[in-house]
């Protein structure tokens, strides 16, 4: 074999291990790096992306207005975003242009999640964490002075019927089972909540009166959690918690730590 053969069949020399890395190789490994946190941290670069997927969007909806996935799409995304109300109208657009309601099991389960977050952002996400404490305190403006049923009833709805259409949902077996096992878990811990929120009223030094019907309808609700969960643990102690209550009766104290109201038990 001639030198000049041997040269062009020669292996080529590796890099020692201890040599330095490719700049370029490393910025690119480094700029890939920056963007996974980014992504991960829901950085400017994510915000981003996510903007120019709504016009991607909204672009889609020019083009085929009719189109309930593309509103779907939308609303998810503004959701994301932060922009409920669009994404709530959106929604609701997706349900009408749902003709053969192919797709209401899914989008009535993204409607009745904004609305359950909705609710969560408001007081009752901060008060009914004390729920549980007999003698916590209630300062004016940071307490559940009433509780609306619409606040409550609305996403309930949309959970049920996100379950009544699911068997004729148009999607993949892995997105249907996913609906099947969230919806009632949804739809428990807004019965829960409602009745929790109730319990949080019935303390409420500021108001005077049905206080035992409140605690009553809070049972009921918090029943219908264990009927669709009886193994929710918060549920199962408020249950013995309200019981207590309408058994013994209650005392609320005031900021101060002073005896500002006293509910007399049923016995």
């Amino acid at each position: 074999m001639s030198a000049e053969e041997t040269e062009e069949n020669a292996v080529p020399e590796q890099p020692a291990a201890d040599e330095e890395t490719d700049p370029g190789l490393q910025e690119v490994e480094e700029d890939e790096a920056t963007l996974d946190q980014l992504e991960k941290e829901g950085g400017d670069l994510a915000e981003f992306d996510l903007e120019a997927q709504i016009e991607e969007f909204r672009a889609a909806i020019e083009e085929d207005p009719d189109n309930c996935v593309h509103h779907y799409n939308l609303a998810e995304a503004l959701e994301e975003l932060g922009d409920r109300e669009e994404a709530k109208a959106e929604y609701e657009r997706a349900l009408e242009c749902d003709k053969e309601q192919d797709f209401h099991a899914i989008i009535h389960y993204g409607m009745g999640n904004l609305i359950y977050h909705q609710l969560l952002a408001g007081i009752q996400s901060v008060v009914v964490k004390s729920s549980v404490g007999l003698h916590s305190a209630h300062k004016p403006g940071d307490s559940i002075v009433e509780v609306y049923e619409e606040d409550y009833t609305v996403p309930i709805h949309h959970f049920q019927k996100a379950m009544e259409f699911l068997p004729q949902l148009k999607a993949d077996e892995e997105l249907v089972d996913y609906i099947s096992k969230e919806a009632p878990v949804q739809l428990a811990n807004i019965y829960y909540k409602w009745g929790s929120d109730l319990i949080d009223k019935s303390r409420q030094i500021a108001k005077y009166g049905n206080e035992i019907q409140d605690v009553q309808k809070a049972l009921k609700l918090i029943k219908k959690t264990l009927e669709i969960d009886p193994n929710h643990s918060q549920a199962n102690l408020m249950s013995k918690y309200a019981k207590k209550m309408l058994a013994e009766g209650w005392k609320a104290f005031d900021e101060y730590g002073f005896e500002a109201k006293d509910i007399q038990g049923l016995g």
